[in-house]
């Protein structure tokens, strides 16, 4: 399921025009990305928690020639999925 298909799933289930479907979720796309941004995590009660996590600075190597490489520290986001999603899945 991509973007688009999502968007007709909701709207084809909440009874809304597809372009006041595209508005919810974009609007919940930004809502998710400002929160992480600021640091927060969403927390979706039976769903899942979007989180960031911290990756420490590290020393690679580059695959085409096995020369050592600093990796900066970066963060990534991280979804840990809820019980309610597990079980459904399951």
């Amino acid at each position: 399921m991509n973007k688009n298909d999502l968007i007709g799933a909701v709207a084809d289930v909440s009874g809304l025009s597809k372009t006041d479907a595209t508005r919810a979720v974009e609007a919940v796309f930004e809502s998710i990305t400002s929160a992480l941004t600021k640091g927060d995590e969403v927390r979706l009660v039976g769903f899942g928690t979007f989180a960031v996590a911290k990756r420490k600075a590290s020393i690679g190597r580059n695959p085409r020639t096995g020369e050592p490489m600093s990796i900066k520290a970066s963060s990534q986001p991280k979804f840990k999925a809820g019980k309610g999603l597990k079980d459904a899945v399951n």
